[in-house]
């Protein structure tokens, strides 16, 4: 007995130790991606088949650590339902649509950031949210809504925001597609894998050792994604300066507007680091198909465009795991 329970606080340190220089793993793992797609192009820009499958890995490591009982709470919680709305959806698109007016003579850099940047991500903000101390519950909890209402208010923001003129029909599939693969699929078996866990010491073991994926599962995720991307950023880099300080500015300020709504609102620490982790993270992985799906003159840049802030993002979310913390407290 007393060896069992010695294994298990022994397992729970090193998994600790893990996540305490998860940071370090991080960064190895994009800089061998990106070292990786310079020297050997071909075979990185084949890890785009593996995108989808391993953020849904990592959704599932994820989500077999939240406690599903208590989600309802969070749907619930009508502070921080309203604080992540606001933040979401009033807040962040007037920043977007400030820090976007230098890039008017630039339409597909235009269309392509504001398709990532007015979209709050779905997914593996989950993750972030996690790792930086915020509460997941909450934050799992509000994507069904995140999801719809920026299906409904994405066509509206780029209409006002490109003076009507981008002729960008917004596909609703690749939303739904993204929803039902990243969140609701990995759910469901996280759901029934704790159910079964209760029942039989196997599942429960398996259990145990997917409590030490979610750090492995995210650098697998960096290295598929920055990998497989690496190549079109080199590609249309000097037509991509434009959009860089648009991405930093936002990377600097929508991690303030966060935590400002989130006072405002009074929430409590972990509540207000979730809406931080997500009026700062957006949908990279789930727009770039709109993005593709633009015409023909628009599609590459733009493309390509939703592509860099999904590396400068990557790249500020190891930022985020230590300064929203020490921000929100």
């Amino acid at each position: 007995m007393q060896s069992s329970r010695y294994r298990r606080e022994v397992n729970s340190l090193n998994r600790e130790s893990l996540e305490r220089n998860q940071i370090p793993v991080y960064v190895v793992s994009a800089a061998l991606a990106v070292l990786g797609g310079i020297l050997a192009p071909d075979a990185a820009a084949k890890l785009d088949l593996l995108v989808t499958p391993a953020i849904a890995v990592l959704m599932y490591a994820m989500f077999l650590q939240i406690p599903f009982l208590e989600l309802k709470q969070g749907l619930g919680n009508r502070a921080y339902i309203s604080a992540v709305l606001v933040a979401n959806f009033v807040l962040i698109p007037l920043l977007v649509w400030v820090l976007t007016r230098g890039l008017s003579d630039h339409p597909a850099l235009l269309i392509g950031a504001l398709l990532v940047l007015l979209t709050p991500c779905i997914d593996y903000v989950v993750v972030f949210t996690h790792l930086g101390k915020g509460d997941s519950r909450l934050t799992l909890a509000a994507t069904p809504i995140l999801l719809l209402l920026q299906l409904l208010l994405l066509p509206i923001y780029l209409s006002v925001m490109t003076g009507g003129e981008s002729g960008v029909v917004i596909a609703v599939a690749p939303f739904v597609d993204a929803f039902l693969l990243l969140i609701v699929a990995p759910l469901l078996l996280a759901v029934a894998t704790a159910g079964l866990a209760k029942r039989s010491s196997i599942v429960e073991k398996w259990n145990a050792g997917w409590a030490w994926l979610p750090v492995p599962a995210m650098a697998a995720v960096l290295v598929v994604v920055i990998g497989s991307q690496i190549g079109a950023i080199i590609r249309e880099i000097e037509q991509l300066v434009p959009v860089i300080p648009v991405y930093i500015g936002f990377m600097v300020l929508a991690p303030l507007i966060g935590a400002f709504t989130s006072r405002m609102f009074k929430l409590p620490v972990a509540a207000a680091r979730a809406v931080t982790f997500s009026a700062s993270t957006r949908n990279s992985l789930v727009v770039l198909p709109l993005a593709l799906a633009l015409p023909e003159d628009l599609r590459g840049i733009a493309a390509a465009a939703v592509i860099t802030q999904t590396l400068s993002e990557l790249g500020s979310e190891l930022v985020y795991v230590r300064a929203i913390p020490a921000l929100v407290k």
